[in-house]
């Protein structure tokens, strides 16, 4: 269960390092390298930064959410 409440931190790590260049190499795609591409073009295209930015935020919350409801099933001191 603390798998998944990791998940989350893992997620943004990698795509904060790839945001700064030091993750993933380009050729390869990453939520954080198409942020960084994003906010080269923000004033003219500000989608192109907003969707990775999103996309993140929402996997991060369906992670978290999922967690908390695995933890609450399974968890036998919960069930007082």
């Amino acid at each position: 269960m603390r798998v998944t409440l990791s998940i989350p931190s893992a997620i943004f790590s990698e795509a904060y390092l790839s945001y700064l260049g030091l993750g993933i190499p380009l050729p390869m795609c990453s939520w954080g390298s198409l942020a960084q591409l994003g906010i080269e073009n923000f004033r003219i295209y500000p989608t192109q930064l907003l969707i990775p930015a999103i996309a993140i935020s929402l996997t991060m919350l369906a992670f978290n959410m999922f967690g908390d409801g695995l933890r609450d099933a399974v968890d036998p001191k919960l069930r007082r």
